[in-house]
């Protein structure tokens, strides 16, 4: 197993008590290895994996989609994953 390409994306935990509501901003990696997808709380052999495509949202990041054979998966970056897809698709397609 190597590493072939990370890329920081963050998750919103949001708050909501009696009172007033707030956010928790986590920041976490995505991993490409040679023969999987690691994220925080999940992990996708490539085998399922079909595709990376980004959309940018007003120039303050946007949404990294990681397509599977299970679903389509969002994950929220603050710098454009170009690099990224670029070495998922050069090593796998």
């Amino acid at each position: 197993m190597s590493l072939i390409a990370q890329h920081p994306y963050i998750k919103i935990e949001r708050i909501v008590t009696g009172l007033e509501q707030f956010e928790i901003k986590h920041d976490r990696i995505i991993y490409l290895y040679n023969n999987k997808v690691v994220t925080q709380y999940r992990e996708f052999p490539i085998k399922i994996v079909m595709d990376f495509s980004y959309r940018e949202i007003a120039n303050q990041g946007g949404i990294l989609y990681l397509h599977t054979l299970q679903g389509v998966y969002p994950y929220i970056v603050q710098s454009s994953p170009k690099a990224f897809i670029t070495a998922y698709r050069a090593y796998f397609k």
